[in-house]
């Protein structure tokens, strides 16, 4: 049988040309979600030289600057943050980190627990983020408590970005980013980090507070409401993009 189709308005449709197509879903975020796409003139021959060129340094995990570094360990020692120096780790041309440092607990007597294995950079933005976002949202949201101890649930670790098999090197890899699965509070009290869009509660709130605040710090933050890969923690990391681009999901 021959289907019959009715369009209303008909007189407000274009005189010439097809129909526009239905918007593609979107798709999960993770690590690897790029910006919004945008419609740009065919690149020059030294463009697409120039990015075949930062894809193979990519594939290089990053060299620190040995000035950068002292400079980077005086701020976190001034921020109050207790940590050791670490040996070099050496997991082959794509993993690694040149100068890191083992974070131990943070300001007013917070415990990193376990203990995290990092780069100076992003141990200095927890600390940076933990004391100005973090904690007075914490005093907002419940009066009196303080947080004795952060629980992270990795750091570094040699593997593909949201543990694929094939794909990009996970920000991890290079000791720039700490996975955050929640909070002890002096009361005994653990807020754990779960997915809080709709969580009309105190601790929801200080949630979804300390997750905005966290793009103040780092350059990419994952939440639960990401996709199915980071549901029970914050992904927290200090990529360099290009032109301070910030991915906050």
């Amino acid at each position: 049988m021959a289907s019959i189709l009715v369009l209303a308005g008909a007189a407000d449709l274009p005189k010439e040309g097809p129909l526009p197509l239905s918007r593609p879903a979107p798709q999960a975020a993770d690590e690897t979600t790029p910006p919004p796409a945008e419609v740009m003139p065919e690149k020059e021959p030294a463009e697409d030289a120039k990015e075949k060129e930062e894809a193979e340094k990519a594939k290089e995990r990053p060299h620190e600057d040995d000035k950068a570094e002292a400079a980077c360990r005086a701020a976190l020692a001034q921020a109050g943050a207790t940590f050791e120096e670490a040996k070099v780790v050496d997991d082959g041309k794509a993993c690694g980190i040149d100068k890191p440092v083992l974070l131990k607990g943070l300001a007013g007597g917070v415990t990193v627990e376990p203990e995290a294995t990092i780069r100076c950079e992003t141990a200095l933005q927890l600390a940076r983020w933990m004391d100005g976002s973090v904690k007075p949202a914490l005093e907002a949201a419940m009066p009196g408590e303080t947080i004795t101890g952060l629980s992270q649930a990795s750091a570094y670790v040699c593997r593909n970005r949201n543990g694929a098999t094939e794909g990009k090197i996970s920000e991890h890899a290079f000791g720039n980013a700490i996975d955050l699965a929640g909070f002890t509070l002096k009361s005994g009290k653990a807020v754990t980090i779960r997915p809080a869009d709709k969580d009309s509660t105190l601790e929801g709130a200080f949630q979804r507070a300390i997750t905005e605040a966290a793009c103040l710090y780092f350059t990419t933050v994952l939440d639960p409401g990401s996709d199915a890969a980071h549901q029970n923690h914050l992904h927290l990391d200090v990529k360099e993009r290009r032109g301070g681009y910030r991915y906050c999901w």
